[in-house]
């Protein structure tokens, strides 16, 4: 009965498993398909359409695009979203139960709203659609995950720090710089790394904030309205790369945090 339960057991994982990563791994093979169509049979392996790809200006510049607005909009909403853990933290301000749920409370809004809302803010402020425009819906969907993730890290251990170094004459700017982000490094580290995960691939609110220039997934989607090709599935590939080095520096982060 016992064996039967771990076959079983078993089973369903590789059932799970199965089902999250086979279509990345569909996806990854046929970007090395040397045909011009992305269908069985497989002929390859070939790097013909990586070639392509990286030599395509276009797709080049979109992927420029998107490592720009993923490191500007996550700086900034790291930035923004620590001094604002900070604040809540370290001072008792009216009502803050409800500010901090206001805060947070894009988390549970869908993409969808927020890029409808940001771009009718922006038509009424006469702000055009840009990367710009994008950045700061990445920010604002960005800015509530980096406060949860700082604010959640900040204990007492810390307040005893930023007192003792009061005392030696610190001002309250060096306590923040030189006390408190040293010791919050791992989180802000952390939030920040995740913040460019969400705004590398996101495509929703760059769609509907860019115009001209666009980032990558907005690239990708253009290309899909003609159908598949290999060149989707490379670009898709080097995409989910990326997005895997991310998560392996967060999750290397983490692991020696608890070191």
């Amino acid at each position: 009965m016992r064996a039967a339960g771990k076959i079983l057991v078993s089973a369903y994982a590789l059932a799970i498993y199965g089902f999250i990563f086979l279509p990345v791994v569909v996806l990854v093979l046929f970007s090395l398909q040397a045909s011009s169509f992305p269908i069985p049979p497989f002929t390859g392996p070939s790097l013909r359409w990586y070639e392509v790809v990286l030599s395509d200006r276009r797709l080049m510049s979109a992927l420029f695009n998107s490592v720009a607005v993923a490191l500007l909009s996550s700086a900034l909403a790291v930035a923004l979203g620590f001094l604002a853990a900070w604040g809540f933290a370290r001072h008792h301000l009216p009502r803050s139960g409800l500010m901090r749920g206001l805060i947070t409370l894009p988390l549970t809004v869908s993409y969808l709203i927020i890029g409808m809302g940001l771009l009718i803010v922006f038509n009424w402020a006469g702000v055009p659609k840009s990367l710009i425009a994008a950045g700061i819906g990445h920010v604002v969907i960005n800015l509530p995950l980096c406060f949860a993730i700082i604010y959640s890290q900040m204990g007492d251990h810390q307040v005893t720090l930023e007192r003792a170094a009061r005392d030696l004459g610190a001002s309250e700017w060096k306590v923040l710089f030189l006390v408190s982000v040293p010791v919050l490094w791992p989180a802000i580290f952390a939030s920040f790394f995740l913040a460019m995960t969400f705004s590398w691939d996101e495509f929703v609110i760059a769609f509907l904030l860019t115009r001209f220039d666009t980032t990558l997934p907005v690239e990708i989607w253009n290309l899909l309205r003609s159908g598949l090709n290999p060149r989707t599935n490379a670009i898709g590939s080097l995409v989910f790369g990326v997005s895997i080095v991310l998560a392996l520096l967060l999750e290397l982060v983490f692991f020696r945090r608890s070191r």
